[in-house]
């Protein structure tokens, strides 16, 4: 008897998939029969997978500055009226950097045959300067670490440096892909500005990424004010690791040749959408993505799954007729790749009225499957959540991870100054196989995930509207 009473009792503390949950907690206003409904709407909507259709195979690669990124600023804008949605474009000047020719081979090494020189795969990072024409023919310095690097300063002035740091895929497989971001990441972000202040005449770095095909991952690197720029480059893993193994030998001696260039800054747009509230339309909910991505790919993982998840919640609340009582707000940010000019303006045009904002959304993780949700709020407010949590339970995403100021790229000048923030907490395990590569095509982006993502999404964008109180804001960030 004792252990079937046991037995009946967990058996009704479960949450069956498909199921709404009995009721809200007290005092968070929000119906979970309304909250099942947008997850099943969700789930059943292919409108997120044809928009980002819409976007990767007739735009294309959008760099800021690029006819493809003009031209998907004009494609969301109609899409969301469409929809229903009050449209405004926010201008923002914005960086123009254009590619141009990119070439590497190793022409000299220990034990070369005549005649015999081997390519090396590269791409140029974001904000690199130019080799002339004709290209540069000097010698490489491969280091392991900045402190390697400030070791044989001596023998960096007028040579190529090579950073030879490995992504940590074993640190990505078990949940940690950001943190691999981070720690090889520095070597892109930095590497080559610190190289080109000891004096060497072109930087490579070792591509930032989990997978070993050969290919080269692209993304920004940053100079100081005091830094001249000089030519930079990520170049594949093999071909770092081959580097590494003939310079142990010898000396080693590349041919570059990089031709991008920094053009005037060029006029752009954030595409802002807004399904106006009903009682308390000064509050803003705001749901984001990103609308540029690098000029390698289509951008479909980074980040055209952000943009069209943005709208497919939007599409979810019209199709079922839902009037929120604050505004909900899709946003579709420019620039966020190379230069962040897109938050930044929104941050400065909105600076006075950030208490305006109850909470922002960003989806900048790849289309991965959804696995919960990060937020950035106050610790003791994460049990207002709770209703919420059952509902995402029910799809397989249950998890929520409070961090103090964890925002997306572009909200994050909002989240440091207090807003509440969240994303979605997605399998990234392969994100970075692809990011910032000429592999971030439609492809590997699975329409499952893509409608998980708008369904959680969807969920949270609704419960913060409904909310009878909006968190309360964090202090801003002061550790900076």
């Amino acid at each position: 008897m004792k252990n079937s009473l046991i037995l009946a009792c967990c058996l009704a503390s479960v949450t069956m998939p498909g199921l709404s949950t009995a009721a809200p907690l007290p005092g968070e206003g929000v119906d979970t029969a309304v909250l099942a409904r947008i997850r099943d709407a969700a789930m059943q909507s292919n409108y997120p997978y044809e928009r980002l259709e819409e976007l990767t195979d007739q735009i294309g690669p959008r760099l800021s500055g690029s006819p493809g990124a003009a031209a998907a600023v004009t494609l969301v804008a109609d899409d969301l009226r469409q929809i229903g949605l009050s449209v405004s474009l926010q201008p923002v000047k914005v960086p123009h950097w254009v590619r141009g020719i990119e070439t590497a081979e190793l022409v000299g090494y220990p034990k070369r045959p005549a005649g015999i020189t081997q390519r090396v795969v590269l791409t140029a990072l974001g904000g690199s300067a130019a080799t002339p024409v004709a290209g540069l023919t000097l010698p490489v310095v491969v280091v392991h670490s900045m402190d390697e690097l400030a070791a044989r300063a001596a023998e960096v002035k007028g040579r190529i440096v090579l950073f030879d740091v490995a992504f940590d895929q074993h640190l990505a497989d078990n949940g940690l892909a950001g943190r691999a971001y981070g720690e090889a990441g520095k070597y892109r972000f930095s590497g080559p500005d610190m190289a080109a202040q000891l004096g060497a005449a072109a930087a490579l770095v070792r591509s930032v990424g989990g997978a070993d095909y050969r290919i080269a991952h692209t993304g920004m690197t940053v100079w100081g004010k005091d830094t001249h720029p000089i030519p930079a480059a990520a170049v594949s893993a093999e071909d770092a690791m081959l580097m590494t193994r003939l310079s142990g030998k010898g000396e080693i001696t590349l041919h570059l040749t990089l031709t991008p260039q920094t053009l005037p800054d060029a006029d752009s747009h954030n595409v802002i959408a807004d399904l106006i509230g009903s009682t308390r339309a000064q509050e803003i909910v705001l749901v984001s993505g990103h609308l540029d991505s690098w000029d390698l790919a289509q951008g479909a993982i980074d980040d055209g799954a952000g943009v069209v998840v943005a709208m497919g919640v939007a599409d979810v609340l019209k199709k079922l007729g839902l009037h929120p009582h604050r505004t909900i707000r899709i946003l579709a940010w420019m620039n966020e790749e190379n230069g962040g000019r897109g938050g930044q303006a929104y941050f400065d045009a909105n600076s006075k009225k950030l208490r305006n904002h109850a909470a922002t959304i960003e989806s900048d993780s790849g289309a991965g499957r959804p696995l919960g949700l990060i937020a950035s709020i106050r610790a003791q407010d994460e049990k207002r959540l709770a209703a919420l949590q059952s509902m995402l339970r029910s799809i397989g995403a249950p998890v929520l991870e409070v961090r103090q100021y964890a925002s997306g790229a572009d909200v994050s000048p909002m989240t440091e100054k207090g807003v509440p923030s969240f994303e979605p907490l997605v399998d990234n395990r392969q994100y970075f196989s692809l990011h910032h590569t000429a592999a971030d095509t439609l492809d590997k982006v699975d329409p499952e995930n893509l409608r998980r993502q708008v369904a959680v999404l969807a969920m949270l964008t609704w419960y913060l509207s409904e909310m009878a109180e909006p968190f309360e804001q964090l202090p801003a960030r002061t550790d900076e």
